[in-house]
């Protein structure tokens, strides 16, 4: 890897989000899908499975939750220095069905000092809103990624 220092910003989301999936099994074993990355942003997909089904038969609100904050870590991870959850909330709009592909949006809307917030919105394919998510993160001061210090 080069030396982070020498990375473009996009290029260092890359990275991180690389470094972040490498170890990301709860994501990967739920079928989640990274398909973009970008400072303070990123876009995941999940198709709902049987499993992933309530007593309504709709999308359990659990698993809604753990694909808006798979995109919400991702976000907020993407500037090489380790960010967790402080605190998230949910509202749901509109239940999910078997076999919707969803995909969870996230946006940074501030970052300052240690404190984040990211914006998450959680959508079928066709644009119907499912969920809205808002996450707080804090920074935790060390970097997600080794520091080479020189080219590879």
């Amino acid at each position: 890897m080069k030396d982070t220092a020498t990375l473009t910003p996009q290029q260092l989301a890359e990275a991180c989000a690389q470094a972040m999936w490498n170890a990301d099994s709860a994501s990967q074993r739920l079928g989640m899908v990274l398909t973009r990355i970008a400072p303070g942003q990123a876009v995941l997909t999940m198709t709902l499975t049987e499993r992933m089904t309530n007593g309504h038969g709709n999308a359990h609100g659990g698993y809604l939750f753990t694909l808006a904050d798979s995109a919400f870590a991702f976000a907020c991870n993407t500037y090489n220095v380790m960010t967790v959850a402080q605190h998230c909330a949910v509202t749901y709009i509109t239940p999910g069905a078997l076999g919707d592909r969803l995909v969870a949006t996230a946006r940074e809307v501030s970052r300052t000092g240690r404190s984040g917030i990211y914006d998450v919105t959680v959508t079928r394919e066709d644009g119907t809103v499912i969920a809205e998510f808002r996450g707080h993160s804090r920074a935790l001061n060390r970097p997600l990624l080794p520091d080479t210090g020189a080219e590879a």
